[in-house]
């Protein structure tokens, strides 16, 4: 196995569990939805299906492609959500080091789904 297929598969799996976890404890998402969203549960849910959606289609070459602009585009749409996360963290309990490390590594897991949907 190339490198490159095992980063393949290490991604698809990352997406693929976190939006599995999307489902099994919907309430850790939904502490961080923004307020000013409407339908907050129902987002953890259809975030979490995109997930994991976008992770087996990494897998598939045929879908390789779309899934990663599908997961950039999801990337980017819960970035807000991370940033309320890093906003209110004293309140849920989570280090300050953890919620704003967190943003900046967003961009290195784009960088990564881009690289990983080029491959053939």
């Amino acid at each position: 196995m190339t490198l490159r297929l095992l980063s393949c598969y290490a991604l698809a799996l990352l997406f693929v569990l976190a939006g599995t976890w999307h489902f099994v404890h919907p309430a850790t998402y939904l502490a961080i939805m923004p307020p000013q969203l409407p339908h907050s549960l129902a987002l953890v849910y259809v975030s979490g299906i995109f997930e994991v959606l976008g992770g087996v289609g990494l897998l598939l070459h045929r879908t390789r492609r779309l899934a990663g602009w599908g997961l950039l585009a999801l990337l980017v749409a819960v970035f807000p959500a991370n940033l309320y996360m890093a906003l209110i963290h004293e309140q849920l309990g989570i280090s300050s080091w953890v919620a704003w490390g967190r943003l900046p590594l967003q961009l290195p897991l784009m960088w990564w789904v881009w690289r990983v949907s080029r491959q053939r």
